[in-house]
């Protein structure tokens, strides 16, 4: 199987007027993952307090910051609230400056996602097979249909202790769609209105977002292929930072404690190469308009 990690020097966040990467920018969108093993999030004095799954609401997965400085799902009093905010928004402000000088013409076309802290242990999360991350599968939302939105994400491994996030990562995309296409449900129109009317989505389904969620199903359902598909194992060590689109990079998160994840949206066509992404790849497959 071609590399699909791409290790890289890179070692501050702001690399001032460092000219952007051209074999970066294509491995990325074609789906690699960037990975700077020596670039850390540096915690500041009293930031390790946080370091601790007790901070975390145990009603919910993850604690999260809104581009208002709001900080839920946490159980801190309002001065922990306000250090771990701090701490968040900091790692916020760095993945957007890194975003930004390694993906320049994505200036002006990211729309910023809520940012997340994760200090739970991977391996103690009980979930259904669709929703469990320790399988194989690309990102996409059964509520929140988006048209081939790209979802670009900047994570670190911030753990206190050694201890790595150990990800898998698969195939190339167009492998993994033509591998599950043959076996997808035909897209309803009717039952794209039906779950808009009952509020199960947000907005109308499009034929994209239905062949998105299938294939995400189809993957981690499929227990020989999360066997058998080529895929290599990636231990992130702290201190690393990696960065790849979720909803093109197969991937699978099998253990690990204590990251911070951005997540930041694009439109298909503000790429520098739009053929590249899985919009392009299943329309190109299918031979339908998608959206």
């Amino acid at each position: 199987m071609e590399q699909q990690i791409i290790d890289l020097d890179r070692r501050d966040w702001d690399a001032g007027s460092e000219p952007a990467n051209p074999e970066w920018i294509a491995a990325l969108e074609a789906g690699k993952v960037l990975h700077f093993p020596r670039l850390p999030f540096a915690l500041q004095p009293g930031e390790e307090a946080y370091l601790t799954p007790d901070v975390r609401d145990p009603k919910v997965r993850n604690i999260s910051l809104d581009a208002n400085g709001g900080l839920k799902g946490t159980v801190l009093d309002a001065a922990g609230q306000a250090g771990l905010a701090r701490m968040v928004g900091r790692f916020r402000q760095q993945a957007q400056t890194l975003v930004a000088q390694l993906l320049p013409a994505y200036t002006g076309k990211l729309r910023s996602a809520p940012t997340s802290f994760r200090p739970s242990q991977v391996e103690t999360r009980a979930q259904s097979w669709r929703a469990d991350d320790r399988r194989l599968h690309v990102d996409a939302f059964p509520s929140r249909p988006n048209y081939g939105e790209r979802i670009l994400r900047v994570f670190t491994n911030v753990n206190p202790e050694g201890q790595p996030r150990v990800w898998r990562v698969g195939e190339p995309f167009e492998d993994v769609a033509r591998h599950f296409l043959p076996r997808m449900k035909k897209y309803s129109p009717v039952q794209a209105r039906l779950l808009r009317a009952l509020h199960v989505t947000k907005s109308l389904r499009s034929e994209y977002d239905h062949l998105m969620l299938q294939l995400h199903d189809a993957m981690k359902s499929d227990l020989n292929y999360q066997r058998d598909a080529r895929q290599v194992t990636m231990p992130f060590a702290p201190g690393a930072v990696w960065v790849c689109f979720s909803d093109q990079t197969s991937h699978a998160v099998m253990s690990g404690q204590y990251m911070l994840e951005q997540t930041f949206h694009l439109p298909a066509d503000a790429q520098y190469d739009p053929a590249s992404s899985p919009l392009a790849i299943l329309t190109r497959l299918t031979g339908r308009t998608l959206i």
